[in-house]
């Protein structure tokens, strides 16, 4: 396809899969529970790795270090480390079960629990580590969270490893994401590509938080081509997988033990990437559903978006780091992500001082300091069109705009209704840029937009995430449309973990009508363009369900 072909299929796509008052975007319109996705991709035949978990009597690094610089050294890599790593960012939280049926929670937030997400080890040298049989060299490893384990894909040798990470510290490693499609379109249909991008920035948060916990920082490698991803992940082969449950390939960060020390590459030479897509692969992926509907219109705009190899600088983040008041917890970080859940339903009660909430708001901010931000080089795109109800306590509930980009306000200010007031609330810190836009009672209209959702009336607030939409991905390609709804979900992982780190619970709202809200806050034009909802408030707990550990005590054992 042509660049001006790709870039009218992807806005085409999202034109096409908006959600209105009178019709929902495609999909079967029902769930056919006989073709459910497996949960777990599995390459059948792939040698297992077990990893092991955190030792319970480790050393806690509290909720609020993860936005401090480190204050020790960074843990050593090793089986332990990676172990970790993993557990906190693609394992499994916790085992529900009601009336028989029982299904898996993770720590990494998904769209209707229904993990879209694949992760990927590459290490490039001792790879003896993680087993005493292996010998020089690296590997390229499948995780399977079902029973924390890394399934091996293939091995390399040392040089290549070499040659892979020239320009990184030798400890350096590479973590993979990937996308199965399918999970999220049988439930979904068309607009399932959206939510599969939402996920993919959950998950990205996700790993630069496990990192942090451990004294590593996380550097998304922004110009790599999806290409390479998936050559060097190994998703590029048929391995008797079927079509429609193929992996996407969507991004490869590096790992740095500790911070890095001078500017990082933001890409890898092709060579080595070459010879390790050529290696001997292990494994075949399993089969997760026994039919499919076609959904062809997420391969045409999935295709359409692909990326290719380019040369971008890194982006500092706009804003300096806040000067605002840090709340304690009394909480370690893996606590807080441990017992991060989506809410079901909010109790209409529960309130929020000011204060905690402008913290929240400040965490979002793409600041100096902040690793979830440090961590990617493209400009924040996103801004916080935001329904602040009565139970926010200190601020006069009505209409907000939290602007992420101090360039874009102008652009934003004018291309919203000329009534809104803009002004600055009262108590605000003086470096969070929240507006305070339209004063009155917004409950009812938020859960109207919100696909009629009473989650999103009965919290202490809401919010739509708005892009700087078609300008941006007209400027810098197709593909970024994916980096859009990435950042939407880096901001939702913030989100999560601030709720339960203020002792309530948020829960992110796919299910939208698109342009509604654009008319609430005046945008009539593609300029800008909601891409994500989100609700924060007291949770209702659902007492018929039972919930059980994410492992067994046996497998939990630290090894």
């Amino acid at each position: 396809m042509s660049p001006k072909s790709t870039l009218e299929t992807v806005l085409a796509y999202h034109q096409r899969t908006k959600h209105h008052f009178h019709a929902y975007a495609r999909s079967l319109g029902y769930l056919d529970w006989a073709n459910q996705p497996d949960p777990f991709r599995r390459y059948e035949g792939a040698r297992q790795i077990q990893l092991p978990f955190r030792d319970p009597n480790g050393t806690i690094l509290p909720y609020e270090e993860l936005y401090r610089p480190a204050s020790s050294g960074p843990d050593p890599v090793s089986k332990e480390s990676i172990g970790r790593l993993f557990q906190f960012f693609l394992g499994l939280s916790a085992w529900k079960e009601f009336q028989g049926s029982r299904w898996a929670l993770r720590m990494n937030p998904s769209s209707g629990n229904l993990h879209p997400t694949e992760g990927y080890l590459v290490l490039p040298n001792r790879r003896e580590v993680l087993s005493e049989d292996f010998g020089p060299g690296g590997m390229v490893g499948h995780y399977l969270s079902e029973d924390h384990s890394l399934e091996v894909r293939t091995l390399f040798d040392t040089q290549i490893g070499q040659d892979l990470m020239a320009g990184f510290s030798p400890e350096s490693f590479l973590i993979g994401l990937t996308s199965i499609h399918w999970r999220e379109a049988w439930k979904y249909g068309e607009r399932a590509y959206r939510y599969c991008q939402h996920d993919v920035g959950h998950a990205l948060a996700a790993l630069v938080f496990s990192a942090r916990m451990l004294g590593w920082t996380v550097i998304h490698l922004e110009n790599l081509s999806d290409e390479s991803i998936d050559r060097i992940l190994g998703t590029d082969r048929e391995d008797g997988c079927h079509p429609m449950e193929r992996e996407a390939p969507d991004l490869l960060a590096v790992v740095v033990p500790g911070g890095p020390t001078a500017e990082l590459p933001l890409s890898l030479p092709e060579e080595p990437i070459r010879q390790i897509g050529g290696g001997e692969w292990f494994g075949q992926a399993n089969r997760l559903s026994e039919e499919h509907d076609d959904w062809s219109i997420i391969e045409e705009v999935h295709s359409a978006s692909m990326k290719p190899t380019t040369s971008n600088a890194r982006v500092s983040p706009p804003f300096e780091s806040p000067e605002n008041k840090e709340f304690t917890t009394g909480k370690g970080a893996h606590e807080i992500i441990a017992q991060r859940r989506s809410a079901v339903a909010m109790d209409g009660r529960s309130t929020l001082e000011s204060e905690r909430f402008f913290e929240m708001m400040s965490r979002v901010l793409p600041r100096k300091g902040n690793p979830v931000w440090e961590s990617i080089s493209w400009i924040p795109s996103i801004h916080l069109g935001l329904f602040v109800h009565h139970r926010l306590q200190g601020l006069v509930p009505g209409l907000y705009a939290l602007v992420r980009r101090p360039e874009a306000f102008e652009t934003l200010k004018g291309s919203m209704r000329s009534e809104f007031l803009w002004s600055r609330p009262e108590g605000c810190p003086e470096d969070l840029p929240l507006y305070h836009l339209m004063e009155g009672d917004c409950q009812r209209i938020a859960g109207q937009v919100s696909c009629g959702q009473a989650i999103a009336a009965e919290g202490v607030f809401s919010l739509g995430m708005i892009a700087e939409f078609q300008e941006s991905i007209e400027q810098l390609g197709p593909w970024h449309y994916r980096r859009l709804f990435w950042e939407t979900g880096m901001i939702g992982q913030i989100l999560y973990l601030e709720a339960e780190a203020a002792g309530i619970r948020s829960t992110g709202i796919g299910c939208f009508f698109d342009d509604p809200v654009h008319q609430i806050f005046g945008f009539n034009d593609k300029r800008f363009q909601s891409l994500y909802h989100f609700t924060v408030g007291g949770p209702i707990e659902d007492a018929r369900l039972q919930t059980q550990p994410p492992y067994s005590e046996e497998r939990m054992k630290v090894d």
